[in-house]
């Protein structure tokens, strides 16, 4: 926490009625603590073009005792010097180490080290523990910052940029095949990808987390990737004349190699971000967690499940006799 107390401070309070009895006001108490505690401007002193400012107050060893400013003498109007404690009450006081302020309003940070926790659901326990538990006076209120600020922007962005990735690979699909179909098809490697990147963070241990969600928008785009490969080679052997099964099963077959290579190639060069343990490891192993787990099951799945829908989303009606041999 902040070190907002502990400091020790001088607190002269000024007593109206008594400052009333002597003829003074309260300009003159502060004139006298002003130019005896915190110096006033007197004169100035020339050396040669140079200009220095002189300023008048007691010696460090008065400013620093509490009984000599008690002593210090105040000159009333009709010429009786009044001791400043009969005019005030003067005490050492503990108060404020610092005064922090953010958009002209007072402050004190709390600062917290998340370990091993997920960030966002620990701040969101704290959140629940804060509002049952603490009452804050009236004018008081929690803000979460730091780190978690950082998440909470950056998470609002995704979910403007992640449908908007969405939309963008099914309109390049729509511009590649000219169908809405096939597009819809290659979407549908998706779910297949995500529930690998699902289920290698709670293997893993991570959590849901800025990094993770990168790493979920490179990992569709090369779950697309594979699933344009075998669909774009399937469409080629049935545009030859090829039946639907026999273009299915040589169009999965066939593609079966270039299709592992690619996922197996993109998984390899992650496994260092996978082990890596030095500074930058909290978001480099997020996003290899992801890709890594998502390439696994959206490859096998891919080979399997793509060729099985293509038979439903296949738009060349009568099926063609097959040319096969």
């Amino acid at each position: 926490i902040e070190r907002i107390s502990g400091q020790q401070y001088l607190s002269i309070e000024i007593d109206r009625q008594a400052i009333a009895r002597y003829g003074l006001n309260v300009s003159d108490i502060h004139d006298i603590i002003e130019i005896a505690i915190g110096g006033k401007r007197a004169t100035d002193i020339f050396e040669g073009e140079r200009r220095f400012a002189a300023a008048v107050r007691l010696p460090e060893e008065f400013r620093s005792n509490v009984q000599e400013i008690r002593q210090l003498l105040v000159s009333a109007p009709d010429g009786v010097q009044v001791p400043l404690q009969s005019v005030a009450k003067i005490e050492v006081t503990d108060g404020p180490a610092q005064i922090s302020r953010e958009m002209a309003k007072r402050r004190v940070v709390v600062m917290i080290n998340v370990k091993d926790r997920d960030l966002g659901g620990f701040v969101a326990e704290l959140q629940s523990a804060t509002e049952s538990k603490v009452k804050l006076p009236e004018g008081y209120y929690f803000e979460w910052g730091g780190q978690f600020q950082n998440m909470e922007r950056a998470m609002g962005h995704l979910k403007i940029i992640v449908p908007i990735t969405i939309a963008a690979i099914f309109f390049l699909l729509f511009l590649l095949f000219n169908s809405v179909r096939y597009a819809t098809l290659i979407i549908t490697v998706l779910p297949f990808a995500s529930i690998g990147g699902i289920i290698g963070l709670f293997v893993t241990g991570e959590y849901l987390s800025v990094p993770a969600s990168v790493g979920f928008i490179a990992l569709w785009g090369m779950a697309v990737l594979n699933g344009v490969v075998l669909v774009s080679y399937i469409r080629t052997l049935r545009e030859s004349g090829m039946s639907l099964r026999n273009a299915v099963v040589r169009g999965a077959t066939q593609r079966f190699r270039p299709v592992m290579m690619t996922a197996t190639i993109a998984m390899l060069g992650l496994v260092p971000f996978l082990f890596s343990t030095g500074p930058g490891s909290e978001v480099q192993r997020p996003l290899a967690v992801v890709v890594i787990g998502g390439l696994i099951t959206s490859t096998l799945l891919t080979l399997v499940m793509v060729p099985t829908l293509y038979r439903w989303f296949d738009d060349r009606k009568p099926e063609p006799r097959d040319m096969s041999v």
